[in-house]
């Protein structure tokens, strides 16, 4: 077994340092058909290729994460998927972190094969963290997963999304996945990380009481927020103390429309407005 000071960085150690050096603020990576089109671009694979490496161009050196949506490549398939391969690579060569939002879940080896496609040593896209959806049980928690975090990997479950029709399902298992995830993070957390490496989806526009949910008490290791909603879909950034409370600076906040709709000549500008909204809300 290696000695600690030769491990990787855990993931929640890694998100920690991107919090510290570029803000909270998330950027996906979401080309659909429209956006392509208010872009000038065709609906084509090489379209996703020069619009993913615009983002990442506007992104690097503004943020420290970027959320790749899965679905906008897989539409077009293998060749989508090739380019997919190619953005998530040059994400990490310009020093972002990478959430895959794949919400991929399942059982056993299937989910094993999720799990390797997007965050193995030979994976062939990469990916420091995914999106999982947890609704088939704890495998998706579990498994191989403590090679992954030993890696500095991490995942990140759904637990009550910002969709107004998911809290049919949601609302009565969320207080119990995120109970889970916080007993999960306790012992899977590197040493002295103040994060662990599974995160929750959390949407920032939902009435978190209905939920059940108790962020404020985690235990030392605090788990991960990975918060849809802002922007587009209403919540507004200055308000995220208001919203998540003390946890406030545990929050991935993600931003993709209001941005990427502001087009390829103002990203940049749009990510630098939205950063400040979000360091007033924090301050």
């Amino acid at each position: 077994m290696r000695e600690p000071s030769q491990l990787p960085k855990s993931f929640g150690s890694r998100l920690s340092s991107a919090f510290s050096e570029y803000g909270q603020l998330c950027v996906g990576i979401d080309p659909h058909a429209s956006l392509l089109d208010a872009w000038g671009l065709e609906d084509s694979a090489e379209s996703l290729l020069t619009f993913g490496r615009r983002v990442i161009d506007a992104a690097s050196g503004r943020v420290g994460i970027v959320k790749p949506q899965v679905a906008f490549f897989e539409r077009m398939g293998a060749a989508g998927f090739a380019v997919l391969e190619i953005l998530t690579r040059e994400a990490r060569d310009a020093g972002l972190l990478v959430i895959a939002d794949a919400k991929r879940g399942d059982i056993g080896t299937t989910m094993d094969a999720y799990l390797d496609a997007w965050l193995g040593k030979s994976a062939p896209f990469y990916a420091d963290s995914l999106t999982v959806s947890p609704y088939l049980g704890a495998d998706v928690y579990l498994g191989k997963m403590g090679e992954y975090f030993e890696r500095g990997k991490g995942v990140i479950s759904l637990v009550a999304t910002s969709n107004p029709e998911g809290e049919s399902v949601q609302l009565e298992l969320a207080k119990m996945q995120f109970e889970a995830l916080g007993r999960i993070n306790q012992v899977a957390a590197g040493p002295g990380d103040k994060l662990g490496p599974v995160g929750a989806v959390i949407g920032a526009t939902l009435n978190l009481s209905r939920f059940g949910l108790d962020l404020e008490n985690q235990g030392s290791v605090k788990t991960p927020i990975l918060a849809p909603g802002f922007g587009a879909q209403g919540a507004e950034l200055s308000d995220i103390k208001r919203l998540f409370g003390s946890v406030a600076d545990t929050v991935v906040a993600s931003v993709s429309r209001s941005v990427l709709e502001s087009g390829v000549t103002g990203i940049a500008n749009a990510i630098d407005a939205h950063k400040l909204q979000l360091e007033k809300g924090l301050a």
